[in-house]
Parts: structure tokens; sequence; C-alpha cells
């Protein structure tokens, strides 16, 4: 009994511990109400969350307006602004110890966040005033929070450093890095090239250029350089846009949609926020860690923006000749040299010595000494020491009409990107904005000798000549990643473009009625019928069913509406089916290789699968029975023998993980998100899979964390949502309070009226 006894009280304690711990863990999060005063601003700024707990930021100035949305971004987002500036200063190491030393020394190698300093010095006063504000905010908050940091800080015994200007502009280098990453397929095309003859390349990569530079690397130093490429640094390129002019909408204006698509996390990347001053009105997506809208209206104008997917990097191959030398076409020539000093948890300092050619940082030194003394150097828009992307947004905040913001975009730089815009006159445009270099020979799709001068960049293509559209004839414009320039123009953007299918179906759903409206646009958003099959269906079924359960899968895919719905076995069987066919053919041809290609790629399927270049014997149907019986075998071991109760959902799921919780026991499952969604890699509503190692392999990890349609008649009409919620701390309402409404395709509006069901917080002046 004594014993008994003993071990109650000592089970009350711990709960009381417990207790104790979650209520002061309970205090980082963020005061809604009341007043708090603090230093920087120079008046009163009111901040009005709504049951989501977006804010409405009302202030005096421009300066406490930014003061103050630095503010709440520090009070919901700070561990993933944290997260962000280190990623991007290379500094991980110095928190997580030396597992992160790899993504350490590659970033230090680019020289992200120095490349970030300077464009802040090249910004104009108006731009860094903006910035400087918002860092202020930021600090203002870290100092003058009294209570337990967000649980990441508590965990790690870490405290935040003051926020700096530069800290808000290295997360878009790291953006336009991700954005413009085609220099790992660059890579992969040089591993495979070796294995293939050009009939077969050019049906994996349509089209292959015949006369692209030839230069050779070694399939070890290309394998060790995908391998050492950081995941901040893999591409994630995808999004939706299109506009529809007054004279096809209910009300008379425009209607302007998008959807960007990005790789899942929790929290999401996007935070919505509203900003009002008597000269400045914005509503839309913000990034915690910058005081810009990326995304949203003034008031006036709308805009949405998708990857354009040109060829903004490329890769020289470098000759040493001699100890610190390497050659140009004006003879030899020193690197550039500058030491980095890692520092590292627990552990020493790790020092490296960073070289720089005249095209860009050694890369390859990275990998350490290599008995091929192979030297890659990367040349790339994103690594341009006088970009001023971010004052672009600045004065496109500014901009009431066309023309103004057309003038905005000159600044531009990295990454190119396609910018659509509608305003309340009536007017809808597109422009594609960002600097693309002018070669003197090749196209950038493979490594090219840098000694030479044969390959180098000469200039970027003028502003002038970007492609453009205004106020197009037929009233509407449409973009989903697709080929923006026809094959006439005169400038070189990219040798690939991704698959048409959703602008062939957003197109088709916009020419099926006369008159538009924001909820026609919203159903659009939400389609999930994929017009991928059209182009393959019809090849696929040239299989000879041996049995009655492939007879059986098959007729079901003839039956099949196309929709990728999550209640459907369809697209559970044709996903598995694309998976299997394609690693089939390729292993054949690049043998361990065909890791490299885990999505499906429809283009080459269909080349592959008519007979083009040999790529399967027997018309392909050996190959295409074998590999649906391997996907039938697979998915009937995971979700038992009957296929009529298969459901893309139990497979299909939208996967959430937050990037440091996710390697901790216990809170990898509390802080991860997951909801079963609808959707392809190729339908209008993004359900991109990438089989890969450690996760289920039809998880949902790619789409449209925000969507937005701005109704241009009544802009405080328009409606948006982000995946997850507002918050990024795990012990919020609103860490995950918005991933229903997301998945199911519903929207909220972002308007003055709304009621202050979240709390009003006055943030004043202190005394």
């Amino acid at each position: 009994m004594t014993f008994l006894r003993a071990a109650g009280g000592a089970v009350a304690l711990l709960v009381i511990a417990l207790a104790g711990g979650f209520l002061w863990l309970r205090g980082s999060l963020p005061q809604v109400d009341g007043t708090l005063r603090v230093a920087g601003l120079d008046e009163r700024v009111t901040v009005t969350r709504d049951a989501h707990g977006i804010p409405r930021i009302v202030a005096a100035s421009e300066h406490d307006a930014y003061f103050a949305l630095g503010f709440v971004h520090a009070q919901d987002r700070l561990w993933q602004m944290e997260m962000q500036r280190r990623a991007g200063a290379g500094r991980l190491s110095e928190m997580f110890g030396p597992s992160s030393l790899g993504t350490d020394r590659f970033i230090r190698t680019l020289g992200i966040y120095d490349l970030a300093e300077r464009s802040y010095e090249h910004m104009t006063p108006e731009a860094r005033a903006a910035l400087d504000a918002y860092a202020a905010g930021v600090n203002a908050w870290i100092d003058g929070h009294g209570g337990a940091l967000p649980p990441e800080f508590v965990l790690l015994r870490h405290r935040p450093e003051p926020w700096r200007p530069a800290d808000s502009l290295v997360w878009a280098r790291l953006m336009a890095l991700q954005l413009s990453g085609n220099w790992q397929e660059d890579l992969l095309r040089a591993r495979v090239a070796a294995r293939l003859p050009a009939e077969r390349l050019r049906t994996l990569w349509p089209p292959y250029p015949a006369d692209a530079p030839t230069t050779v690397v070694r399939d070890e130093t290309a394998q060790a350089m995908l391998a050492a490429t950081p995941d901040i640094l893999q591409p994630r390129l995808a999004s939706n846009v299109w506009a529809i002019s007054g004279e096809h909408t209910a009300t008379g204006k425009p209607v302007l949609a998008n959807d960007p698509h990005l790789e899942f996390e929790a929290p999401i990347l996007w935070y919505l926020a509203i900003i009002e001053t008597p000269n400045l009105t914005l509503s839309g997506a913000t990034v915690p860690g910058v005081p810009f809208h990326l995304l949203g209206h003034n008031g006036s104008i709308a805009w949405g923006i998708t990857t354009t997917h040109s060829d903004t990097m490329d890769l020289f191959v470098e000759e040493e000749t001699g100890a610190g030398f390497y050659r140009t076409p004006d003879g030899k020539a020193a690197f550039e040299t500058r030491v980095e000093t890692i520092l590292v948890k627990d552990d020493d300092p790790v020092t490296i010595t960073v070289r720089q050619t005249r095209h860009g940082p050694v890369i390859s030194d990275v990998l350490g000494d290599r008995a091929d003394g192979l030297i890659l150097a990367l040349a790339a828009t994103a690594l341009d020491a006088e970009d001023v992307t971010a004052q672009a947004f600045y004065n496109m905040h500014r901009a009431r009409d066309w023309p103004a913001f057309v003038e905005a975009l000159r600044d531009f730089g990295t990454p190119q990107q396609n910018v659509a815009y509608a305003d309340k006159d009536g007017n809808i445009g597109f422009y594609v904005p960002g600097r693309v270099p002018v070669r003197r020979a090749g196209d950038g799709t493979v490594p090219a000798p840098g000694g030479t001068g044969e390959y180098d960049w000469v200039g970027w293509v003028p502003f002038e000549e970007l492609p453009r559209i205004e106020n197009p004839a037929n009233g509407l414009i449409v973009n989903a990643n697709n080929k923006v320039v026809a094959d006439g123009y005169k400038h070189f953007l990219s040798a690939q473009w991704p698959a048409p299918y959703r602008a062939f179906r957003i197109t088709e759903l916009l020419a099926g009625q006369s008159r538009h409206d924001i909820g026609d646009s919203a159903r659009i958003q939400a389609d999930v019928v994929s017009l991928m099959e059209r182009d393959l269906l019809a090849r696929l079924e040239k299989v000879v069913a041996k049995d009655p359960r492939a007879a059986k899968a098959l007729e079901m895919l003839r039956d099949w509406n196309r929709s990728w719905h999550r209640d459907r076995p369809e697209p559970l069987i044709m996903a598995a089916w694309l998976v299997e066919i394609q690693q089939e053919l390729l292993d054949g041809a690049v043998g361990e290789l065909k890791a490299s290609f885990p999505v499906p790629r429809p283009l080459f399927l269909a080349a592959a699968l008519s007979g083009e270049d040999g790529w399967c014997p027997d018309s392909c149907g050996t190959n295409l029975a074998a590999s649906l019986d391997n996907a039938l075998d697979k998915l009937a071991a995971a979700y038992g023998p009957d296929m009529e109760k298969w459901r893309w959902g139990d497979a299909h799921q939208a996967t959430f993980e937050h990037r440091f919780f996710r390697h901790i026991p216990v809170l990898k499952d509390l802080s991860r998100i997951t909801i079963a969604t609808d959707g392809g890699d190729f339908t209008v509503n993004r359900g991109t899979f990438i089989p890969a190692e450690g996760r289920p392999p039809f998880a949902h990890v790619h789409g449209a964390g925000y969507r937005a349609i701005y109704d241009l008649a009544d802009l405080d009409n328009s409606l948006f949502i982000i995946a997850t919620g507002q918050s990024g701390n795990l012990l919020s309402g609103h860490y995950r309070d918005l991933v229903e409404e997301w998945r199911d395709g519903r929207y909220l509006t972002l308007s003055s009226t709304r009621k202050p069901d979240g709390g009003v917080l006055t943030l004043a002046p202190a005394q």
C-alpha cells in the first residue's frame, strides 16, 4: 500500500509538472488582445484577427504597417523564419550539429547570404526602409516577449539573433534557386547520355538539340553532385493562373485565379494578411520573413504568378592550368577564393575554401578531392549580386494600372516568372519578366566547356522583348507552366516545357461557357479530370490480359471518366501501372538510373509505347502485361484482393511534415498533418506524388498550398485559402485548422468587414 501511495504521488507530481510545462509553453502563443507597447513604432497600429487567426493590420504609415507585419509574422511563424534564414546563410549546423554540414557546405559555396546583403545595397531607399521597418517589428517581438519561445527553440535551447534585412532577402535567393533548378536535370541528362543513343535521349527529353555541347562528365561525378544537392535546393516547379476579361464574366469585370504549387510542409509556406494604410492596401499571401505580399491585390489591381521553366542556370566544366589557375579564352586566370568557417554544435568548426571562376562558384568542390579533378562551376541568374527582385514587388504593390505594373516588373530579375494581371478598369495582361541569358552557343542542357568561351553568356534578353500579352482578343489568358512562346520567338528560353495537360483542361473548361463568376473558377481549381489518359490509354490497351484480374483492371480503366477522385479505385490502378511501365521501359535502357525517374513522364511514355526508337519489343505488349501484373500485385498486397474496394485516397494523402519535429518520436506524429486528397500530377487540382524511399509511394507531397480567386468587380469578394493554417506553433488551434477547407475546395474572404473573432491587439509606441 505504501508503494502504491508513493507511485500515485509520483504520477501526480509528474502530471503536475507536465501540466505546468504545457501551460508555460502556451506562453509562446501570440497575444491577440489588449495593448502592447513596443519600441520602434511612430503611431498606434491595430491588428484585428478573425476566427482563423488572419491579421488585418491598420496603420497610419507604411513604416508602421511593415513593422506590424514583422511583429505578427514573428508571433505566428518565428521558427519557420529562423529555419529559412539559417538555411540561406549556411548556418544550420550551429543548431543541428554535423548532420547539417552537407547543406551548409553547399550553401556557403554558393554564397547566398552575401548576395542577399549585396541586393539590399542595390535597392532604393524606399524599399530598404520597408525591409528595415519589418526587421524592427520582428525584433520588437523577440525582445519584448517575456514567456516561452515556440517549442522548437525550447527543445534546442536556442534563442534567435536579431533579425536583419538580409534575412528577408535570403529566402528569395533560395526560392530563385528552387524555381530555376534545371542544373540538376542537366547532370542527370549527362549521366543518361552516356548510356542512350541520341534518338532515345530525344524521347526521354524531347527535343534534344543536335548542336548541344558534348563535354563528358564522368558518371561518378554527376551522381555524386546530384546526391550532394541539399533538399532545400531541389527544384519545385508548378502553378496555375488564368485571367478572364469582363466580356466573359457575369459582372462585366475581370476574374483572376492563381494557385502556386510547391512542396508541402507544416506549416505551409504561405501566410494570409491584410495591410491598410492611408496610401496602401494589400490583401493576399505573404511569406513569413518577407515584408512584401508575393501574391494578392491592392484594391485596384490583382496579380498571380506561375513558373516559366526558362533555363537560367548552366554548368561549366573548367580546366585547371596549374595550382590556383584555370583556363579562359584570354589565357589562364586565378581562381577567386574566400574562406568560410562553419560553426558546428557540439563539434569543432569546419573551414572550407570556396573557389570562384568567371562563370560562378565551383560547386564540385563540395565533393572534396577526386581522382578525375573535374571542376564544375555554376552560372545562374539567381547568383546575380545586383538582383533587386524584392524591389519589383514593392513597386508592384503601388501600381494602379498596366503601364505602372509593367514598369515595376523591370526590377524583376530572378527567377523568371509568368505574371498575370487584372484591374478594376477591365484590363487583363501577362508578362514574363526576369533575366534570361543570351548564350554565344548551345542551350545549357548539358555541362559545357568553360575554357573556350564558346558557350559563354553574352548578355540578357531585353526587357521589351520578353513575352507579354495585353487584353487578348479572345478575353482569356491561361498558363499552367506550359510553353509561353511560339516556335518563332527570337530568343531561347528553354529546351523543355512541362506537359500541357493542365493548360488544355483549364482552357477547355473556360471555353465551355460564355459567362463566368468566381464560383466557376473555384470549381476549375478543384477539377480533377486528367487529359493525360487521352494520350496514354489507347496505347496501354495494347496489352492482352492474361488472367481475370488483369481483364477486370482493364475494363475498369476503359469505363473510367478520368476523374482522379479520392473515392475511386481507377486512379490508384492507373498511377501504379504508369510507375511500373516507366520503370520497366527504363530498366533495360539505363539500368539503375531508372530510379532517377520516379514520376511518370507521359510524353515519354506516349512516344515509347508508340514503338518509337525501339524502347520495347512486340509493340510493347510484353512490357505492358508484366508491368500491369507487377502493379496489381503490389496494390493487392497493400489494399487487399478486391479491386472494387481500393480507394485512391487510401494511398494518396496530402502529407505536411514539420521539418524539425519529423525527426523526434511522438512529436513526429503529433506535428504531421495528413488528409486523403483528390488529383494527380496532371490535373488542375494538382496532386503530385513522388515515389521515394521512406514514404508511401503515392503520398501527395506537392501541390497548391495557396489558392486565390480575385473578383475585380468587388475585390472584397475575392476568395483565399491556404493549406494547414496560419500558425506554425504546434500548440495553436490555427496549426491545422484550414486543412479540410483547403482539401474540399472551400475558401475564405479577406475584407475590412470581417468579424474580429480572433481578437483585437493594439501596438502602441513605447513611452
